[in-house]
């Protein structure tokens, strides 16, 4: 039997600040609400005591974001699959974001191990007036400890209902996918990046993000194998390749603060506990 985990978070504006109410179950925590820009921003903290995920276990986060309300999620350390001897892994986020609130979905990358048989589903529901920043990063091994994934299953999902839909199942032995120049032509992280709307966004505001995030890819060393797209009216994406985790989450990064301050004009801030 593995662990179940679930965490419910419940974010209301109240006035000039944004509150969370939270309640869990197993492993799963959240730390103290901070506010290092402004009471309206709730930044938190998710954190996964155990450390590793492993087959059997489920995490499961739910949350849900009242009009006005401005949240800002992120964790402390990677989220680490590991070798499985049959049973899958499942990991699973569904925010429903109301109007006129945002939300900032800024995990630390999810590291597959050799052998792992995992999953990770993302659902966010906008209302109209709602949006939300987000990113997922999958790091296949530990290619710094020559730890090849090699064998092993990995399912991704990332859904905005009637908007926009991605998924991917990655196999360790499934080469083609793996070392193809089509596909993640032997890299070993890659990385999607959204900022989302709840309707549709105006061309001459989607038009500066995209112009702002490839002036920031063509300045990067990752330029070759990152690209920025708009599949919808509603959602601008970013998607990266890299051989490692660390550079692509410096131009993730980049790509927030740029994402931050034409959107929403609020100035970068970001958590504390990234820097630790």
């Amino acid at each position: 039997m593995g662990w179940l985990g679930r965490l419910d978070l419940h974010y209301r504006r109240e006035g000039e600040r944004t509150r969370l109410h939270d309640r869990h179950r197993g492993p799963l925590r959240v730390l103290q609400s901070l506010y290092p820009e402004a009471p309206a921003v709730c930044h938190n903290v998710l954190v996964h005591p155990p450390g590793g995920i492993v087959g059997g276990d489920v995490l499961e986060i739910a949350a849900e974001l009242e009009d006005g309300a401005h949240a800002l999620l992120t964790t402390p350390g990677a989220a680490r699959f590991y070798r499985s001897a049959g049973d899958e892994a499942r990991q699973s986020a569904i925010a429903r974001v109301g109007a006129g609130a945002r939300l900032e979905w800024l995990p630390l990358e999810t590291i597959c191990h050799r052998g792992a048989r995992g999953s990770n589903h993302l659902r966010f529901e906008l209302a109209p007036g709602a949006e939300m920043i987000g990113w997922d990063l999958l790091a296949l091994g530990l290619p710094a400890s020559g730890e090849a994934f090699d064998h092993g299953r990995f399912v991704q999902h990332i859904e905005l209902p009637g908007t926009w839909l991605e998924r991917g199942i990655v196999d360790g032995a499934d080469t083609r996918l793996l070392r193809s120049p089509l596909g993640w032509a032997a890299h070993a992280v890659s990385g999607t990046m959204w900022l989302a709307a709840g309707v549709a966004l105006d061309a001459p505001r989607r038009e500066a993000l995209l112009d702002g995030t490839r002036e920031l890819v063509a300045a990067d060393p990752l330029a070759r194998t990152a690209g920025a797209t708009a599949p919808s009216e509603r959602v601008v994406v970013l998607r990266v390749l890299a051989p490692r985790v660390e550079p692509m989450m410096k131009l993730m990064v980049a790509v927030w603060k740029r994402w931050r301050q034409t959107a929403w004009q609020l100035a970068p801030c970001a958590p504390r506990i990234w820097s630790s």
